[in-house]
């Protein structure tokens, strides 16, 4: 199980730095977005979260807010409103260690049009499956829009949200930074190939040789559960 060990701090920086990476790597900007990591102690079962409406870049680990499983929140600081679906994919998703949530912009764009990302290129794979689902639209911060992103991510680690955004997981919070680049820039490239047509599909067979192939790419201490 992708459970976050460690010193509670430790993983507090690493929030925080991975929330500063999306906004350097163009994928969010401002205080949109959210990024969080599992953690479990002797007496805590939860996950720590960005606090709600605070830019990144004054953030120190002590902004860093825990939330039980239970939903109930300890800090200094309130969670981000987006907490429900993070509390629910570490609930419903063994794997994930860790969850970024950005208002990337061309996964946002598709996401506005209600489209999901298919399989236009091989490397839609790297999000677990032969697509890239959007969920339904819900309004932020509710449980109908935490709902419709567990349905979303069924077999995925990357999923749109209709007119809002997008989220990723992995099994840290480094390789569910690098998981949300990368579907960003299939979601470019995707809507780049839309401005002339519509683009080949992969079929399903094709699809499932690649998921096969990326099961065993890479060096073996990638491989693990949640590891694009």
């Amino acid at each position: 199980m992708s459970a976050q060990a460690g010193t509670g701090r430790a993983l507090r920086a690493r929030v925080i730095a991975a929330a500063l990476g999306m906004n350097a790597s163009g994928i969010n900007r401002a205080k949109a977005g959210n990024v969080s990591v599992r953690w479990r102690t002797r007496n805590f079962d939860g996950f720590l979260i960005t606090p709600t409406g605070v830019p990144y870049d004054v953030l120190v680990p002590a902004d860093i807010v825990a939330v039980g499983l239970d939903g109930r929140a300890s800090g200094r600081l309130a969670p981000s409103s987006e907490w429900p679906f993070h509390r629910d994919i570490y609930r419903a998703r063994a794997d994930a260690g860790a969850i970024v949530h950005a208002h990337a912009p061309f996964c946002t764009t598709l996401a506005c049009l209600r489209r999901g990302i298919p399989a236009f290129h091989y490397m839609v794979a790297v999000a677990g499956g032969r697509d890239i689902r959007c969920a339904p639209y819900a309004t932020f911060g509710t449980q109908a829009l935490a709902d419709a992103a567990v349905r979303a991510l069924d077999g995925r680690r990357a999923c749109l949200l209709a007119n809002h955004g997008m989220i990723a997981f992995a099994s840290d919070p480094e390789r569910a930074l690098r998981l949300a680049v990368e579907v960003e820039s299939l979601a470019e490239t995707y809507w780049r190939a839309l401005q002339v047509g519509e683009p080949a599909i992969l079929d399903d067979d094709e699809m499932d040789r690649v998921i096969a192939a990326f099961a065993v790419y890479g060096q073996p201490r990638d491989r693990s559960p949640g590891r694009p």
